[in-house]
């Protein structure tokens, strides 16, 4: 069985860094842990952004969500960590990364977080 990986985000160059333009990423197998009932949960996770010097190498934003597997965490913080990791690793002019959470208890929740959100005034260091 596989060991869980590290929780890191490696980047690389922007090989356009004057120009403005949108990378989307769609995650639809995202999973963690219910932290109350330690029961599945199960999300899409949408991440989309605007790079500055540096963009997201897809393996390792792939092992980075799958770091999350056997984690318990609530919808909306783990939502805001990715957004935090992402903030921080890439330093990008824009992000938006929407979790869509999957039906549970009749409920389904979609958590949004947005940088620049208008009351951010610089990226989190």
């Amino acid at each position: 069985m596989a060991k869980t990986p590290p929780r890191t985000l490696e980047t690389f160059p922007n090989p356009a860094p004057e120009r403005d333009y949108e990378i989307a990423f769609d995650a639809p197998e995202f999973t963690c842990l219910c932290p109350l009932t330690g029961q599945p949960d199960f999300a899409r996770f949408k991440i989309t952004y605007v790079p500055d010097s540096k963009c997201v190498e897809l393996k390792s934003l792939k092992l980075y969500l799958w770091s999350y597997r056997n984690e318990g965490a609530f919808h909306e913080a783990v939502t805001n960590r990715i957004a935090d990791d992402l903030l921080k690793a890439l330093q990008p002019r824009s992000l938006v990364v929407t979790g869509d959470w999957f039906i549970r208890g009749g409920i389904a929740t979609v958590v949004t977080v947005r940088y620049p959100d208008g009351r951010a005034t610089t990226r989190p260091s």
